[in-house]
């Protein structure tokens, strides 16, 4: 997933270059190849409804650092949305009851069944 979003991005962000500002306009292109990126993932639709909106919210009439390209700046506020997304800290497994119950979930070919049969 992270492969196809970094290409995806990094064809679209040729756009935005040169802009020292991110205006909706320049956004709109950019968020249109992420949000497709993420659905070709499988991802589930409210949460890239969700993950778009609010990366379009910080990104609009933001300011570009000097040290940054808008490119940049875009992929840094996408990077800190997918860790507010998918959690900032690894949560401990509560292993207590025997036997335990876990969920393996994942994209298709990632190795769920690998990692369990090695668990197991």
């Amino acid at each position: 997933m992270f492969s196809t979003l970094s290409e995806r991005l990094s064809q679209t962000l040729k756009s935005i270059k040169g802009q020292a500002r991110l205006t909706e306009d320049n956004v709109k292109d950019t968020l249109r190849e992420v949000r497709r990126a993420l659905l070709e993932a499988d991802v589930a639709l409210p949460v890239v409804k969700d993950f778009v909106e609010r990366v379009r919210e910080r990104a609009v009439g933001q300011e570009v650092s000097k040290s940054l390209s808008p490119g940049q700046q875009f992929v840094k506020i996408v990077q800190q949305e997918l860790e507010a997304t998918m959690g900032e800290a690894n949560e401990g497994l509560a292993l207590k009851s025997s036997p335990a119950v876990v969920l393996m979930a994942g994209l298709q070919g990632a190795g769920k069944t690998t990692s369990v049969a090695k668990l197991g």
